[in-house]
This record gives structure tokens, sequence and C-alpha cells, in this order.
């Protein structure tokens, strides 16, 4: 027999705050809450041991703090090997009643649409709810985006910046300036980043302990390694990463955040974006401590507002294109992408030295700052001319902040260019030339970055004209990108074809089979 409640409320992995509206009048009387760690969410892409393990251990240390407040809680872990969340709700139904399902929207439109399924299948109302983590607000990006041909993040940043008094002095941005970008492109120099403070790590305690177990029980195939692991898992843990990173961090972020160096994955970035995807931090708080910061003195305008605009201008406007051209998302190709990703995304096992750096610290802490991913990773992919939903799907695998909401516009739009235009005005191509400037990863390669057609060539260079060649025609009147049209015109017949030449034996140095 089944006992009847009024509401059941789903708690999902990446909303794990208290304050979310779903507490909101919640009635340990008549509600419960539902939290399950089902299989499908780390294989529907081959996800990283590093993000699985993040996101369980966070779910059993949220579930944890709920029945220490003797809060009704019915969690399914791994170990019941339920595939999907329409299998465990099923597996609910059989025990509990419900008048209605509860659901603050999910960061995943396909986690959606399978609860909107299962609640069709069960004949169950569901209600989603807003998600009140966010600043902008519910329908805010909407009436932004009404009319305009161009939905550029610099403009819906300052919107927010308006409305919320951030970095303003009354109706004029602190400083004088709505973005101190041209400040934040240092480089280390050959001497690189020198002696810093150690990263703030954090041992495992015993649930988290018995959640890597889980993970290696159920997912040992899965790409990614478990010999370290140091992330926040707690809201204790998150609030105390912040707190290093305003103290420790936050003063050099702005001029070295798109430095680059050899086994230096963390520099002076913050690692504060999975507890932020996982709701363990608010997005307001942390800017507020960086703005306090400013005011104390502590760290220089530059560092600050860059800081704050990867939450209040980035975060907040890839959110609302997600949801306001979902699902058309995934089907974008612009470029007609038709090759396969290369295996070495998955592996590390790679002979450019960029490239095995950024990956490799992908597989052993599931991270990469913004210029790996936009510059390394997704610059080789786009010339490569990748698949986008191979691309996304690698990326959304990997990363231990990656929920699709805000993974998947930065993948297909600023990095791949696989929307046309709606995020980036042009495509973010490079030679190696810049790898080499922001970096010293081509000191230790064994390809040249000015190099395009011999047998030193680096890929980099050697793709770059490739990929202008074929789209010469959509971007030679490009504003931006004409000029690098006309350097490809004036190259001889015989570059041009060493260039092809070379371009032939990349592709084929470069197996694309794994998880394909």
């Amino acid at each position: 027999m089944t006992k009847k409640i009024r509401n059941l409320c789903v708690v999902l992995g990446d909303q794990l705050n208290r304050d979310s509206l779903l507490f909101e009048g919640f009635d340990p009387q008549q509600d419960l809450l539902w939290m399950a760690e089902v299989l499908q969410e780390s294989t529907h892409v081959p996800s990283n041991k590093q993000r699985s393990l993040l996101f369980i251990a966070a779910m059993r240390h949220f579930a944890q703090d709920l029945h220490a407040d003797n809060l009704p809680l019915l969690y399914y872990p791994l170990e019941q090997q339920l595939p999907n969340f329409s299998a465990a709700l099923g597996e609910c139904f059989r025990h509990y009643s419900p008048e209605r399902l509860r659901v603050v929207l999910p960061g995943d439109y396909r986690v959606l649409q399978e609860l909107k399924t299962c609640s069709a299948q069960f004949n169950l109302p569901l209600e989603v709810l807003p998600d009140n983590h966010f600043i902008a607000k519910p329908g805010e990006f909407s009436a932004w985006q009404k009319g305009k041909k161009q939905l550029r993040m610099e403009y819906w940043y300052r919107q927010l910046r308006k409305r919320t008094g951030i970095l303003m002095q009354g109706g004029a941005p602190e400083g004088g300036d709505w973005n101190y970008d041209h400040d934040n492109r240092g480089t280390f120099g050959r001497a690189g980043p020198g002696l810093r403070e150690p990263e703030l790590m954090f041992a495992m305690d015993d649930i988290t302990q018995a959640a890597k177990q889980s993970i290696e029980q159920f997912f040992p195939d899965n790409p990614g390694e478990l010999i370290t692991f140091g992330w926040p898992v707690t809201r204790a843990q998150a609030l105390e990463l912040l707190a290093f990173f305003i103290r420790a961090q936050l003063a050099h972020f702005g001029e070295y955040q798109d430095a680059m160096w050899t086994h230096e994955p963390w520099l002076y970035h913050s690692r504060l974006s999975a507890a932020l995807n996982l709701k363990l931090l608010s997005p307001m708080e942390v800017i507020l401590a960086a703005e306090q910061a400013y005011q104390r003195g502590d760290a220089p305008l530059n560092s600050v507002e860059g800081f704050i605009r990867q939450i209040l201008g980035w975060r907040e406007y890839v959110r609302g294109l997600y949801w306001s051209f979902m699902p058309d998302w995934l089907e974008m190709n612009a470029l007609d992408a038709q090759h396969n990703l290369p295996d070495f995304y998955w592996t590390g096992d790679v002979d450019m030295k960029c490239l095995a750096q950024s990956i490799g610290q992908v597989l052993q802490h599931g991270y990469g700052h913004h210029i790996q991913r936009l510059m390394v990773t997704g610059l080789f992919a786009l010339l490569w001319q990748t698949r986008p939903d191979q691309i996304h799907a690698w990326y959304l695998a990997m990363y231990v902040d990656a929920v699709e909401w805000v993974e998947l516009p930065n993948v297909l739009g600023m990095s791949q260019y696989a929307d046309a235009g709606i995020m980036a005005s042009k495509p973010y191509i490079a030679t190696g030339r810049y790898i080499a400037k922001m970096s010293n990863y081509c000191d230790q390669c064994c390809y040249k970055p000015d190099d395009a057609e011999s047998d030193r060539a680096c890929p980099f260079t050697t793709l770059y004209w490739e990929f202008l060649a074929k789209h010469r025609d959509r971007f030679v009147n490009h504003p931006r990108l004409a000029l690098q049209v006309k350097h490809l015109d004036a190259q001889t017949t015989e570059k041009r074809e060493a260039i092809a030449k070379r371009a032939a034996w990349v592709r084929a140095h470069y197996p694309a089979n794994l998880y394909q």
C-alpha cells in the first residue's frame, strides 16, 4: 500500500541550495524531499570520474544536512543501479502516492523533458519552479533580447550592473569604464609565475571516500582519475575556498587571467565555478566578496571587474541564451564541421605540449581555466572542424563544473561558432603563435608555432590556414577577419599546396574513434 503525500519535491544534483524555492512552504508532515543518483547522469556522456565524484559527494553531504535537520528525504544511491530519473521515480511511486511533483527548473533541457514525460506517464501534475539562484529575474533576459539583432554580452552585463548597483558610482561604472580587459592580458615572461601560496584543497572525508568507491565500482571505464580529489563538496568548504581566493589570488587574477604555464593548472583562478554551479555558493555573495575586496583596497579594479564580469556577465548571459535557443542549440552547425573528435581528447596522449598539458590536467582534476578551454582545447577542435555534438559531449563530460545550461552555449557558440554568431562576432581562431605568447607550452614542444608547412609545423598553425581556406568566402568581407583572408590570398600556390599536404598529414596523425 502506498503512502499518500502532498508534494514530492525533487532535488537535483546541481540544486544544493537551501534557499531554493523548493523549500518555501515545505511541510514535513505532508511533503517529501527526493534525491537520486541515477546511472544515466554519468553515462549519457562518459562523465569524468572527477566530475561524477564531485556531484555524488556533494549530493550525499547535502542529504546528510537534510537528515540532520529532520527533513523527510527519500534518497536513492548508485548502489540501487537505477538507470534514469524515470526509473527512480517509478520506484518511488511504488511506496508513495503524491498529489504533485515539484522541481526547480533543471539546468539541463534533457532532464526537464524526462521529468515532463515521467509526470505525464504517471498522470501526475508537474510544477516547475523558477530558479532563484540566478541574478537575472524570470523573463528579464527575454525582455532584454526582444528586438535586438545582436545579443552581445557586454550590454546585458551593463544592464545587470545598473540594476544591481555592482561596481557603480551613481549611474556611472566604477573607475569610468565598464570593462578593463585591456589590463588583463599579462604574461609571466620567461621567469614564470614564481612562488605562490599553495592551492587550497580539501581532504576526502568518509562520505566522499564512500562516493569515490561507488564511482570506481559503477563507472570504471569512464575517463579521468581519482588519485587526487580536492574539490569543495559542502557549503562550508565552498565558503572557505571563496575566502582563500579573495585573500590570496584575486589581486593578481585580472592581469594573469589569460596566462598559461606548464604544470600550473590553478594559477590565480578561483576554482569557484563548480561550487557555484552546484549552488553551494550564490553568485551574489561571491560578487559582493570581490567588490568588498576592491573597496578595502585589497584588489585592483581590473582584477575585480574582470572576475565579476565572469559571473554577473557571462554566467547570466549564457543561461539566458541557453533557454532562449533550446533545443535548437543541439542542431547548430553553421560551419558544417564534420570531422570526428580526435581520440587524444579522452586520453591526453598527444605530442602537442599545449594539448597534453590542458587535457592532462582535465583528466587529473576535471579542470581548465577559460583560456585553456577557449584557446587550446576549443581552438584545436574548431580548427579541426569537429562535429559540434562531439565537442559538446566532451566538454559536458570532462569538466567538474559542466552543467549543460552553461557548457552548451559556451562551447557551441563562443568556442565553435556553430551558432553563426549569436554569441561572438567572429570565430576565435588563431595560429600557434597565440599559445606561444600566452604560455611556455611551445618552449617544450616538438612543433614550431610559426611554421605551417614543414615537418615541424605546428598543427594549430597548419589547420588555421586550412580553416581560413575552407571558409574564405564567408569571411572575405568580415570586418575582423578580412585582413587574415588577404594574407591567405597572398600565399603562393606552392605554399598553399604545402599547407594542404601538411594538413592531410596532421589529420592522419591523430585518429578519431574513441567514444564516437
